[in-house]
């Protein structure tokens, strides 16, 4: 999706606050009002399956159902929001969520409902939440500027953690006055605002060059393009780890309040607050951290917040201890998520950045929804106290992996479109759709360069294989040692468009280092070539080249 500002937002300084821009202010507002509903519809949901389950591992699958979701859908989410309305998607998403709430009240209000339902009402309507989120995460980088952006990621989880606050202490009064069913009414309500706010938004969006992708191709990109981008894929390496004992607390809540400190349904919604006061002082402190700290730091000042607090959560039977333990918790987690999900941003080009930020969530809350159900076992056989107790420990792992494998900083990689590459002209007319397309790169290298231009092709395969290309390798000629071939292909013109319109700024270092290693007054000659059966030849020659040519000072390909 291209990146566009709306015509009525002035570009604020980098001093300024997102709030600042209306549409980011009166989608944040909406959306805040939209996570209220969510959290009382929360409450609802778990208590009603006290009621209708004693079991601790239908409790826990609550939980399950609702992050479960992210997991099985957030790459397909991304690849939507990378190639269609990003608008439109969060309208669809957010229709499909009020309808299915309203459902669900119904179903509660006439007693039809039983476990397994409860948790395909709460799985499809967290599957509209899995659709909506990176359509709307990766807008905020569009209506944002980027030194803006961290402070606009923790407003959202600020946002989310200010309706934690009072939307669950809310939705606990609600259950227990007026039942389940009436926090599943107010949630279809609550998501009337920001249809409305989106309906109203008139987003310019640029006009494509290409075509969008097709979805399976878009979904392939957005795994390749994290699997060989080290940054972003130590940062998905470590909120998976973090996410597998993370959950704990707010998937065992309802048996916290049940079992450690023996209260019903305003215990349980009162407990939720604490975590949602937590969590909102972890996502005003961020800032200040971010300031004084490095992103890995942050990490781990989360990881060892969130052992504690669990830990403690699991020993106290005292109120007020079980409310500091949760707040500390709370704080803790919505600090390490938020670093996730900024390093996530930061560390993306915005042609990829929906589909990076659903592979980060379809592996952290997958990792969440893994954990709450063996975390939900565990409290099943052995109680509530010694499944904290674990996920605490859990945390250890996460801190050990963070000193072998430290989150990088990215704040300062440039990752705007390079836009050197021009489309080359050819001799003959070829389809877009034509291919495969194979690229042969010559280089003619001096003995005395061969050790740094291996090491830069090392990089440059990395770079190839990110962007799109296939069955990439290099060659040195027997019969003239200088000449290094690099080859690769692409499955169409069109690919190979994309290909090369994918290189970013933080690529023109190693471009220039191979351009400097090549023999001076040797140009870098670029040979394209279109593969065909033998039986095609014919063909081929009334309609395409075989062959392309070119000579090029810049080696991008």
């Amino acid at each position: 999706m291209s990146s566009a500002t709306p015509a009525d937002v002035e570009t604020p300084s980098p001093a300024s606050s997102p709030l600042r821009i209306p549409i980011f202010r009166a989608i944040w507002i909406s959306s805040m009002a939209s996570n209220f509903g969510g959290l009382i519809q929360s409450v609802g949901a778990a208590w009603m399956m006290t009621s209708l389950s004693g079991s601790a591992k239908m409790i826990a699958l609550v939980q399950t159902s609702t992050v479960l979701p992210f997991m099985l859908l957030s790459l397909l989410a991304g690849a939507v929001a990378d190639n269609l309305d990003r608008r439109k998607v969060m309208l669809a998403a957010q229709g499909a969520m009020l309808a299915l709430s309203a459902l669900l009240a119904v179903f509660a209000w006439q007693g039809w409902l039983d476990p397994w339902l409860l948790l395909a009402f709460t799985f499809l309507i967290g599957c509209g939440t899995a659709m909506a989120g990176p359509a709307w995460q990766a807008t905020v980088g569009d209506i944002v500027p980027r030194p803006l952006l961290p402070k606009a990621v923790a407003l959202n989880s600020t946002a989310f953690n200010l309706a934690r606050t009072a939307g669950p202490a809310l939705g606990g009064a609600i259950v227990a006055a007026a039942g389940a069913a009436a926090t599943f009414l107010i949630n279809s309500l609550s998501y009337i605002g920001l249809i409305v706010v989106l309906l109203r938004w008139r987003r310019p969006v640029t006009e494509r060059v290409l075509p969008p992708e097709g979805l399976w191709v878009a979904m392939g990109a957005g795994l390749r393009y994290v699997a060989m981008s080290p940054n972003l894929r130590v940062v998905v390496m470590r909120a998976t780890l973090f996410g597998l004992s993370a959950n704990a607390v707010s998937a065992l809540m309802p048996l916290i309040a049940r079992d450690l400190v023996e209260g019903g349904a305003l215990t349980f919604g009162s407990l939720l607050g604490a975590f949602g006061v937590g969590a909102v002082f972890g996502g005003l402190g961020s800032g200040y951290l971010r300031s004084h700290a490095s992103t890995e730091t942050i990490a781990r000042i989360a990881s060892v917040g969130l052992a504690i607090g669990t830990a403690i959560t699991a020993v106290s039977g005292l109120l007020p201890i079980t409310f500091a333990a949760l707040m500390l918790s709370g704080a803790s987690w919505v600090l390490a998520l938020s670093t996730f999900n900024i390093s996530v941003q930061l560390a993306s080009p915005r042609w990829v950045v929906a589909r990076a930020l659903s592979v980060y969530q379809m592996m952290a809350f997958g990792g969440m929804a893994v954990g709450a159900w063996l975390l939900g076992m565990l409290a099943e056989q052995h109680g509530v106290a010694l499944s904290l107790l674990v996920a605490a420990a859990g945390q250890g792992v996460v801190l050990l992996f963070g000193v072998l494998s430290p989150l990088p900083q990215v704040e300062n990689v440039n990752l705007d479109p390079l836009s050197q590459w021009r489309e080359p002209e050819v001799a003959l007319p070829i389809e877009p759709r034509s291919g495969p397309v194979v690229v042969t790169i010559e280089y003619r290298i001096a003995d005395g360069h061969i050790a740094p231009f291996l090491a830069a092709m090392t990089e440059r395969r990395r770079i190839r294989r990110r962007d799109g290309a296939r069955g990439w390798s290099l060659l040195r000629d027997l019969n003239e040692p200088q000449l290094w071939v690099e080859r690769y292909h692409v499955a169409t013109w069109y690919d190979y468009v994309r290909h090369n319109q994918r290189r970013t700024q933080a690529d023109a270092e190693n471009s220039a280092l191979l351009g400097g290693l090549q023999q001076e007054g040797v140009p870098i000659r670029v040979h394209r070539m279109i593969e065909r059966q033998t039986g095609s030849l014919p063909h081929a020659r009334r309609h395409e080249p075989v062959t392309m040519d070119a000579r090029m000072n810049d080696p991008a390909g």
